[in-house]
């Protein structure tokens, strides 16, 4: 095999972030920006002799070229085997098994997740680690040193490989395998439900629409829902992958599924409306008349999980991040199991998981997920709430309903600020966290500050600390405020806060969020000077 080598200068910008190195299309289509932080993360492996890589993505715009670079890549620093799905798709969740289910080294997952694609929009690469969840801290830490010293790549002067045609091909003595995206996903699915009770359920009439947003979801939801539950064809909507999500932003939220939204308030709309983001582990739940918040549908798949066969023997515990509502919180109260606060991303379950410590976790940014991967799961989590109506033979509003006359609701919103001026960003939150001494113990607006700091997280399994992770205050009165900068955008800095307060279950649980917290929302501002930091007005989407 001859193998080419390439020397480069290093890029400044390869800092991984919660979910791999995200930049604009056109920064990763530089000459060898994207060769080059491959290279880094294969240079920060142990040796690689005789292993297995999976690679895949969403299908957004520069997906295919970058896998062929990477199969080189990988065929030169000595791999084995390269599995990858045909015509370059995998859904995270999907990759997730299949470097579980073929105990691969790891993987590489192309994608920018829910933000848009095509040459003006977003791309990613992230790395998986052989429990098939995003690798840990330490290792992106190690990556992005070795990308501020690297200067060169090494890729097997090979032909292209053939993404159409499923079956084997060798690249320079390198296995490549290119599998059904969907089969062995959808195998695994078999295993955690109930599909003969989910079918019958359509074939009584039983109506849903699930928006795929022209992502990656689309032949995994209609080979699943149509094909395996005989939902009516039709049941799933923009269902054909697209390099740039159909022009569409893929972000399941009301903001960009608004359609979807509309339908299931509409007097005809279906029983049930749910969709999936750009690579399919993100998830938007609704019923007929009845929006659930992705903090409520955490709570209320751990509490209604034993209904679905692979979870009846029950659940060892729940876990969520740290500005996910505490709703989850009350039903693992009520279970006698464990909850766990993590910081936000996927990859802070996963020590969890593997010691057998949760079982179902979720974040408020429309993630939920089980052991049965180590990602968050979008079809999973519509999968499941099929499951569940299917034995509770109650609308979404009637069991949302019922959970809160048992729970109580925690009122929950989050405000974006997108693409707001970097260093005005870390301004306001380098302010807030010099407030924190002088805030624990005070009354605001006639609330007592129970709490005010910058969560740190020690992981109960290995020890391992994470700080500075968002500011936190919280009232007595169980409400709290969130400040933190999201590592999802590619362009400036994101804010988000996040605003909660709880109401008991013989209290009010019809209220509008936004009018049930407007207080607070009042008093975020002031305590954040966020107009006068960020001057912005209002927030570019509230979810």
């Amino acid at each position: 095999m001859s193998i080419r080598k390439t020397d480069i200068t290093p890029f400044g910008d390869q800092k991984p972030g919660t979910s791999g190195l995200r930049k604009r299309t056109s920064v990763f289509m530089q000459p060898h920006y994207a060769e080059a932080f491959i290279q880094a993360i294969f240079d920060t492996l142990p040796d690689v002799a005789g292993e297995t890589l999976v690679i895949g993505g969403d299908g957004r715009y520069y997906n295919a070229e970058v896998i062929q670079k990477a199969i080189k890549l990988a065929a030169a620093k000595g791999f084995a085997r390269v599995i990858v799905g045909q015509g370059g798709l995998l859904s995270t969740p999907a990759a997730s098994h299949l470097i579980r289910h073929n105990k691969a080294l790891g993987g590489l997952v192309l994608s920018a997740s829910h933000n848009p694609g095509g040459p003006d929009g977003d791309f990613g690469i992230k790395y998986n680690v052989g429990n098939g969840g995003p690798a840990p801290e330490k290792f992106t830490e190690e990556v992005h040193k070795r990308t501020q010293v690297i200067d060169r790549y090494e890729m097997a002067d090979v032909a292209d490989v053939d993404l159409s045609r499923i079956g084997r091909q060798e690249a320079g003595g390198l296995v490549v395998e290119v599998v059904d995206p969907v089969a062995d996903y959808a195998a695994l699915m078999q295993t955690l439900f109930d599909f003969d009770a989910i079918r019958a359920m359509f074939a009584s009439g039983f109506t849903m629409k699930f928006d795929a947003m022209h992502a990656v979801t689309g032949p995994y939801a209609t080979a699943i829902l149509e094909g395996m539950l005989g939902a009516p064809k039709g049941t799933v909507i923009n269902g054909t992958p697209s390099p740039d999500f159909g022009g569409g932003h893929p972000d399941p939220n009301l903001v960009y599924a608004k359609d979807l939204y509309d339908l299931l308030m509409s007097p005809d709309g279906p029983d049930f409306g749910a969709a999936s983001d750009g690579d399919g582990d993100r998830n938007l739940i609704i019923g007929k008349g009845r929006f659930v918040t992705p903090s409520d549908s955490l709570a209320l798949l751990a509490a209604n999980a034993l209904l679905a066969p692979g979870y009846r023997a029950g659940i060892a515990g729940i876990a969520r991040s740290m500005p996910t509502s505490a709703a989850a919180d009350r039903v693992a109260e009520k279970l006698g199991i464990e909850m766990h606060e993590t910081p936000t991303g996927w990859k802070f379950f996963g020590n969890l998981l593997d010691a057998g410590r949760v079982t179902i976790c979720g974040e408020e940014s429309a993630g939920t997920g089980s052991n049965h991967v180590r990602e968050k799961d979008g079809l999973w989590a519509v999968l499941l709430w099929l499951n569940i109506l299917a034995a509770r033979r109650e609308s979404v509003d009637a069991i949302v309903t019922s959970h809160w006359r048992e729970f109580g609701r925690n009122y929950y919103t989050r405000h974006d600020y997108d693409e707001v001026d970097a260093g005005a960003a870390n301004g306001l939150m380098q302010a807030l966290r010099e407030k924190l001494p002088q805030l624990a113990g005070s009354t605001l607006e006639g609330k007592t500050v129970a709490y005010a700091d910058d969560f740190t997280y020690i992981d109960p399994v290995d020890g391992s600390v994470s700080a500075r992770q968002g500011v936190r205050i919280g009232f007595s009165d169980g409400s709290r405020l969130v400040f933190r900068l999201s590592g999802t955008g590619t362009v400036g800095a994101t804010l988000r806060v996040y605003l909660e307060r709880y109401e008991p279950p013989h209290g009010q649980h019809d209220l509008d969020p936004q009018s049930a917290l407007h207080s607070l929302i009042e008093l975020a501002d002031r305590i954040a000077g966020i107009r006068e930091r960020t001057g912005r007005t209002e927030p570019s989407v509230i979810t």
